[in-house]
């Protein structure tokens, strides 16, 4: 080829090039032009801008999402959006604005959209958000079945036995990391009451191991990458899903050729029917109990530390917990304590506050999320679908205009039954509305069991005054260098 050719050649393609970047500068420019009408015409809700292309605000909201939703409703109100990973988010903070996502209904603002690409590889498929709603719905009920009362006061007795036998190998006195504890007791215990007897049993460490490799499929990857990526937590996801699926299996089997008749909640599985009056597979029965087992652990593991830590950290709370536990189990200072029951820790109202009042400042899931489907209207916006619909209970928990000292571990504040009134959705740690969590009360069950049980025996301080901060890297925010004092209660 000669230099004329390859001038001629060079022209050609520089016009080329020249012509390709004018097409992608007028298409840009139309789909801005585009976008700026949409907006006006619909008036969406305020866009925080970002100079950063792709990620967006995923930095700031990274670093700490919580006084990035606080100044952003300062600044945009109750509704506003902004984009983070190529994805747009639309924040609903305070009661009002909350009230059209607790609301709602799926095929407006969807679940399965968001949340299974990270419970279908934990919990398997044909269960929680891998089914059709109406399908959801009705296992759903059949756990409700299984948590009740009735059950609750035989559990009392098992948490209690579990929490003992686990806190032997503390000692009298010494540090420890108190939220691996805290995630160590609530699987065991956990299993021991809604599992059954027999995968109690199997309960060993290795057993735990493959449940902390499930656990390790909530992760900020699972949610942003695609679950075929070769990543190394992914892997041991997949395989812990099968080897637990295995032995769920067996067990399943087991109890169905012995004919017994147990009250747990893998009996209440094997007995229900769906409406069409099909029984439940082995697979989806083994499916539900990992989701019933891991979706609550990260709340009663979480929330259980936090409490501990408040009450170590105010140590006349402490003291006055452990004196109402007295009182309400009849025992004097010196006596030997007596069996807890279900009617007693349901007396222990301090407790109870105490509880209410860490789930304000450290409720375990931070946002809430549906995908929208249809427009929304909202105070005057248009939400269109495509946009991830938040609400943050954390935020909507510490908003000055709705609670007095917001940062302060005040569980009195509770005394006033308004102030937790869920219908307002000022207050939502576990949901509110029809997307209310079925395990509340069995949660409140077993935290006061577990803290009730641990205060009988120790005395919790602060490491060195030390209190931990929020780890904002996880999707469930847990707190940094959890170590706890313990010494002998006398």
């Amino acid at each position: 080829m000669t230099f004329k050719e390859e001038s001629v050649l060079a022209r050609q393609a520089g016009g080329a090039t020249y012509a390709l970047a004018s097409a992608v500068v007028i298409l840009a420019v139309s789909w801005l032009i585009g976008k700026w009408k949409h907006r006006s015409e619909e008036n969406l809700p305020p866009h925080i801008p970002s100079s950063i292309p792709f990620l967006g605000q995923a930095i700031s909201f990274g670093q700490n999402p919580i006084e990035f939703l606080l100044a952003a409703y300062q600044k945009y109100g109750p509704v506003f959006s902004f984009t983070m990973v190529g994805k747009t988010f639309t924040y609903l903070i305070g009661s009002e604005s909350a009230a059209l996502f607790f609301n709602s209904r799926n095929e407006n603002l969807n679940a399965e959209d968001v949340y299974s690409r990270l419970t279908t590889p934990v919990f398997g498929k044909g269960v929680a958000y891998d089914c059709p709603n109406s399908l959801f719905l009705e296992q759903k009920k059949m756990f409700k079945t299984g948590l009740n009362i009735a059950r609750f006061r035989e559990h009392v007795n098992l948490i209690e036995e579990e929490t003992i036998n686990y806190f032997k190998r503390w000692g009298k006195s010494g540090e420890k990391n108190l939220f691996m504890a805290m995630s160590e007791v609530v699987i065991l215990t956990a299993s021991r009451c809604l599992h059954g007897k027999e995968i109690r049993a199997k309960l060993d460490e290795s057993m735990a191991r493959l449940y902390m490799d499930l656990d390790g499929g909530f992760t900020h990857e699972a949610w942003l990458l695609p679950g075929w990526l070769p990543l190394p937590s992914f892997r041991k996801r997949d395989r812990a899903h099968q080897e637990v699926k295995r032995i769920f299996y067996e067990v399943i089997q087991q109890r169905r050729d012995s004919k017994e008749q147990e009250e747990d909640m893998l009996q209440t599985l094997i007995d229900s029917t769906y409406k069409s009056g099909r029984s439940l597979t082995d697979d989806e029965i083994a499916g539900m109990l990992i989701g019933l087992l891991l979706a609550g652990q990260h709340t009663s593991s979480t929330t259980s530390t936090w409490l501990l830590f408040f009450l170590a950290k105010h140590q006349d709370i402490q003291e006055a917990v452990v004196a109402e536990q007295r009182r309400v189990c009849g025992v004097s200072e010196g006596e030997e304590w007596p069996e807890l029951d279900y009617d007693a820790v349901k007396d222990m109202q301090l407790l109870d506050r105490c509880l209410k009042e860490t789930l304000r400042l450290r409720p375990p899931i931070m946002t809430m999320m549906r995908m929208c489907k249809t427009p929304q209207t909202l105070m005057g916006y248009t939400i269109p679908p495509g946009h991830q619909v938040c609400v943050s209970p954390t935020t909507n928990h510490r908003l000055p205009d709705t609670w007095k000292d917001i940062h302060t571990f005040m569980p009195d504040r509770f005394l006033d039954g308004d102030v937790a009134n869920s219908e307002k959705f000022a207050y939502v740690p576990f949901g509110a509305g029809r997307h209310r969590c079925i395990g509340e009360s069995f949660a409140y069950v077993q935290i006061k069991t577990l803290v009730s049980t641990l205060l009988r025996s120790y005395r919790l301080d602060l490491v060195d005054g030390y209190f931990p901060e929020v780890d904002f890297t996880t999707m469930i925010h847990t707190p940094k260098r959890p170590i706890i004092r313990y010494s002998p209660r006398t």
